[in-house]
């Protein structure tokens, strides 16, 4: 079993995103999808939800964001 840094996606509800990816990026957020749904037990999450999680994910471990946001009262 891989070792991803995401969880499986909570079935929420979907949020429209509109941006360009670059192609091979695209078809590692697809693959990306494939072993986390397969490792979830779960159907592979579409481009969209997948970006959110991860950058979700992304600030949430950020430890300078946190601390700068800190700093700020925010």
């Amino acid at each position: 079993m891989a070792k991803l840094k995401l969880g499986p996606i909570a079935d929420d509800k979907p949020v429209k995103v509109m941006v360009e990816l670059p192609a091979a990026l695209h078809r590692d957020l697809a693959a990306y999808a494939e072993i986390l749904g397969r490792e979830a037990g779960q159907r592979p999450a579409d481009a969209p939800r997948l970006i959110v999680a991860m950058l979700e994910r992304f600030i949430a471990t950020d430890r300078g964001f946190a601390s700068a946001k800190r700093s700020e009262g925010g």
